[in-house]
């Protein structure tokens, strides 16, 4: 068997392609959209087979298996289409990049599928610690480590205080919101409220200013 199929031409004569399958955008969309309405859904993680993906995909098993080479490994890609790129947070006031990225913040916790990734990041550890920490590594540490900047940029700036302790620092903007998501915070359409990011940016920040 070769690396590479081949095709005939018009005069006979065969023509080298890459081997395999050209892979269908269309599909791959079809697939991942279905993995993370399952998971919106309530399926659990160990619930979730590609049986179910397939037939909700209107796809066949194998068009999965040619992608993603398990279940896991569609679950991390899936869940980490819902994370979109962070946009710059070096330059402006440290209020005007807190408020961004509380806004974020916000808006991913405002849709159903996106807080299924903190659900799973939260509570599923124990039942597959590795896949989780895959999960965590892919969605929730950059957004981490974008906060840890955005915090250190401040303290340089002379904004924050100088003795800020980043751990609690980080620790009360992301459970700020997380107990809005968790316990008061959604209005009517199961929404956050389009001014929480202000709101929460100027009661954080009155434990983070210079003395």
């Amino acid at each position: 068997m070769t690396s590479t199929d081949e095709t005939a031409s018009v005069d006979g004569t065969r023509a080298a392609r890459p081997a395999g399958r050209p892979r269908s955008a269309k599909a791959e969309k079809a697939i991942i959209e279905a993995t993370l309405d399952l998971i919106g859904e309530s399926t659990s993680l160990a619930e979730l087979s590609i049986e179910a993906i397939a037939a909700r995909a209107g796809v066949g098993k194998t068009t999965i298996y040619r992608r993603w080479s398990s279940k896991e490994d569609l679950v991390v890609d899936a869940l980490a289409v819902l994370k979109s790129p962070l946009p710059p947070l070096e330059d402006g006031p440290f209020r005007d990049r807190l408020v961004t990225y509380l806004e974020i913040m916000r808006r991913e916790a405002s849709d159903v599928r996106s807080r299924c990734v903190m659900n799973i990041a939260m509570s599923g550890y124990d039942r597959d610690p590795h896949l989780v920490e895959r999960i965590r590594e892919v969605t929730i540490r950059p957004r981490q480590e974008a906060l840890a900047a955005l915090l250190r940029r401040g303290v340089e700036t002379g904004e924050l205080r100088a003795d800020l302790d980043l751990p609690v620092a980080m620790a009360t903007v992301v459970g700020t919101v997380m107990w809005y998501v968790k316990s008061a915070g959604f209005g009517e359409g199961g929404q956050l409220s389009e001014n929480l990011a202000e709101r929460l940016a100027d009661h954080i920040m009155a434990g983070l200013l210079p003395r």
